[in-house]
Order: structure tokens, then C-alpha cells, then sequence
């Protein structure tokens, strides 16, 4: 199959439908695709682990943090901006997607989360790293604070399209290679035993959510 074009795809040539490249095509700013992000209901999988393609999004009408960084990588492809997307790890705790792009030099981030800690950054970060870094005080279980690394950005047009934006099935192998490309530390081992435990108030804040889920105990909390 031919690739579509590197820098500033038509719907069509990502073979898009019409109504898929309306809803994709109407934001005209990463300020405007994070209102698409921020309206898709949340994807607790509770019929399994899920990790839909663009138009598996646009069908449902609901995302974890992965599909909805799909979602937003594809819009911004459509602007003519890169479809790059970041992988955060935690210890002990599941990693997190963000799509990122740049304004002038600085780095923002559309991130789909059902709590209020790990959303949208302003691009107003002047490395991957710093952006990384503003999520460090919020990525968090229970009492523990637990980000730990960040990836090099992967830019989705190394991929098929017919692997992440109009797979019908799961789009496992890209989620594998995010997991695979090179990640950075964000801080030492010797840091990581001196970090403080969060307070009861910080706790009381993690039941501020967006959705709420039948089976809380199933639910993925990015």
C-alpha cells in the first residue's frame, strides 16, 4: 500500500471515511483536539484490555490514555504538525501516553485521563524532559509518587496507517514499540528513597474524577 504523505495528509489519503476526517479535520489548534479528548467518555475495558485505532475511538466514543493519544497524534498529522506521541513509566503503577508537539521551541502535551492530575500541558516546556518532569507530583498511587521515566517521542508515520488509525482490531504492535523505544530516567536512585509520601488531603483529591466507573477496582485509572 502507498504511504500517505509525511507532512500534510488529506483525510482520504489516511484512508479516512468522510465523517471520520469531519470530526478529525474541524479542529484547527492542539487547543481544539484537546476538547475532542476531553469529551470522549473514558474506556474502563471492562469487557478486557483494548487498544483501538483511531476509528475504533471514533466509533465507540471512549479512550484510555493510548487511543486517545492516537486520536490526537492523527488530528494533528491533519494540521500538518508531526504525530508524535510520549510514553511515561511508572514503578508500580501503569504508564501513561500523551501525543506532544511543539509551539515555536517550547513542548505541550494532549493527554486523555479520567483524573484531573495528568491532562492537557501548555506548550511552554523547553525539553521533553521538563514536560515529563510536570507530570512527576501528580503521577502518583495511593501515597507514592511514581513516575519514573520518559521515551524519546515516536512519530507514528513510521507505522501503517492501516496499524493505528483504521485497524479494526487492536493496535498491539504499536503499543509494543512505544514500550520498546529508548526511555530516559527522570530522577536517581537515591532520589527515589527521599521522596515524600502524599498527605491525606492529596488522597482525598484522587476521587475527583471525570467518569465514574460500575467496577472501580477494574477501571484503569489514565
Amino acid at each position: 500500500m502507498r504511504r500517505p504523505p509525511r507532512n500534510h495528509p488529506k483525510p482520504s489519503e489516511l484512508r479516512l471515511t468522510a465523517k471520520e476526517g469531519a470530526v478529525l479535520r474541524a479542529p484547527e489548534t492542539p487547543d481544539d483536539i484537546k476538547e475532542i479528548v476531553i469529551g470522549l467518555h473514558a474506556n474502563f475495558e471492562l469487557q478486557g484490555d483494548t487498544l483501538r485505532s483511531v476509528r475504533g475511538v471514533l466509533k465507540h466514543r471512549q479512550a484510555h490514555c493510548i487511543e486517545a493519544a492516537f486520536t490526537a497524534a492523527c488530528a494533528l498529522w491533519l494540521q500538518g504538525r508531526r504525530p508524535l506521541l510520549m510514553d511515561l513509566t511508572a514503578k508500580g503503577d501503569s504508564d501513561h501516553v500523551v501525543a506532544v508537539f511543539r509551539e515555536g521551541r517550547c513542548w505541550g502535551a494532549i493527554s486523555k485521563s479520567n483524573h484531573v492530575w495528568l491532562r492537557w500541558r501548555d506548550p511552554v516546556y523547553r525539553s521533553l524532559r521538563e514536560l515529563a518532569m510536570s507530570y512527576f507530583h501528580e503521577y502518583t498511587n495511593k501515597q507514592r509518587k511514581t513516575l519514573r521515566t520518559y521515551s524519546v517521542p515516536i512519530d507514528l508515520r513510521r507505522f501503517p496507517t492501516t496499524e493505528w488509525v483504521t485497524n479494526g482490531d487492536d493496535c498491539w504492535e504499536v503499543g509494543a514499540a512505544l514500550c520498546d523505544v529508548r526511555h530516559y530516567r527522570l530522577i536517581s536512585s537515591a532520589q527515589v528513597r527521599h521522596l515524600m509520601p502524599r498527605d491525606a488531603t492529596e488522597l482525598r483529591a484522587d476521587d475527583l474524577v471525570q467518569y465514574e466507573s460500575r467496577d472501580r477496582k477494574r477501571a484503569r485509572r489514565y
